[in-house]
């Protein structure tokens, strides 16, 4: 059988791409290998929630504030007012976004990318392996790579994909005890901690997600992560799972080959910096492929792949943009990140970072505000301020 599409990968950008293609009418399969689990807070923002119809059964918990850590153990409490942030666990979310695919029409394999080869009428070929080790093919007019930031399929076939920077994501899901907070996301600033992320302990309802990132060779995450844990009174819950992953710092500046390939999710890089949220560009990564994919297949026009890059980038570039500039300055000391907490007391801040969060669009009608806000950045900066 040839398909028309072959998505590798079953995670939020590969499962969505899967599902849009096979309500579109197409023949698709989805490549994925049992028991990946990628190490994730599991945070989705209302803008998720609707535009890809997550259910409520998928929502183990419901966050309404967020409240942030200084190096000095200052705190900042951020309470998002009205609505709310989702909470997935990714062990079961990622499971069930693979059946819905499924129920969609495509086709489920089990197995992982061993390489891609083409006949000689241009059909893509791929070798795979399932789990036991045995090889067998697939074959398609066109192959979606969302097998993660260290992409097989980008590697073998996007120019520059193997130069992806990264940082590396470790979490522990531990037991939630008696008296923490259930809606409460806890983030640390504390270069201790993470010398150029941040830690986080977010609720997931009978569990608990804590977990930081780092790019830092050397540095020792499961030991910061004890630390972490004893910080929030975490120490002695019992620990479920363990997961570690890398996390791509900014989009590729290409997704595809020019021919019948195009990437999606941690694959094309699209992982917010500074805030490290993934699952809402991920699934959006994997829709925007689908329909470049759609047009492809359509009009046999190897540039409408491109189509994935540009609408995303220009959707989001923009906040990308200065979420790495954040990312780099913010992050870059403790006298910094105790600065960086102190403006996130501010109400204008808080009101914007929300709104912006929530519904993923940059807040344009309040120009009084960002002037506000940019005058207390500087005065922040300058050390007018003090933290």
């Amino acid at each position: 059988m040839i398909y028309d599409a072959i998505v590798v990968g079953g995670g939020p950008a590969g499962a969505t791409a899967a599902s849009d293609l096979a309500r579109r009418g197409l023949a698709v399969a989805l490549l994925d290998r049992d028991g990946r689990i990628k190490p994730c807070g599991g945070a989705i923002p209302p803008r998720a929630i609707q535009d890809f119809a997550i259910p409520d059964e998928m929502l183990v918990a419901r966050a309404t504030a967020a409240r942030v850590f200084a190096p000095s153990d200052r705190t900042a409490d951020m309470p998002i007012g009205e609505g709310f942030v989702g909470m997935v666990d990714r062990r079961e979310f990622d499971i069930w976004l693979r059946e819905r695919a499924v129920a969609d029409g495509a086709t489920r394999h089990h197995g992982e990318f061993a390489s891609l080869a083409r006949e000689p009428d241009g059909t893509v070929v791929l070798s795979c392996r399932d789990a036991d080790g045995e090889a067998f093919t697939l074959r398609s007019r066109s192959v979606i790579g969302a097998d993660g930031a260290r992409s097989a399929i980008g590697r073998a076939e996007i120019p520059g994909s193997a130069r992806m920077k990264y940082v590396f994501a470790y979490h522990e899901i531990v037991r939630t005890p008696a008296g923490q907070d259930p809606g409460c996301c806890e983030v640390h600033y504390k270069g201790d901690l993470s010398p150029d992320f941040y830690g986080w302990v977010f609720p997931h309802g009978a569990t608990t997600s804590v977990g930081l990132g780092s790019a830092v060779k050397g540095f020792s995450i499961r030991t910061a992560t004890a630390r972490l844990r004893g910080a929030a009174g975490l120490a002695g819950a019992e620990t479920l799972r363990r997961e570690g992953a890398p996390i791509p710092l900014r989009p590729l500046r290409r997704w595809d080959n020019g021919r019948d390939v195009v990437l999606a999710g941690d694959a094309a890089g699209v992982v917010a910096p500074a805030s490290g949220e993934g699952i809402y560009y991920a699934m959006l990564g994997g829709r925007l492929a689908a329909e470049a994919v759609a047009a492809f297949l359509a009009s046999g026009n190897p540039a409408a792949l491109r189509g994935a890059r540009r609408r995303f980038m220009k959707a989001h570039g923009q906040v990308f943009w200065v979420l790495g500039i954040m990312q780099r300055f913010w992050y870059a000391s403790d006298g910094r990140r105790e600065r960086f907490v102190s403006i996130c007391r501010d109400r204008d801040v808080q009101a914007l970072t929300w709104s912006a969060y929530m519904t993923k669009e940059l807040v344009r009608a309040k120009p009084i505000v960002h002037l506000r806000i940019f005058c207390k950045n500087i005065a922040h900066l300058t050390g007018v301020v003090s933290a």
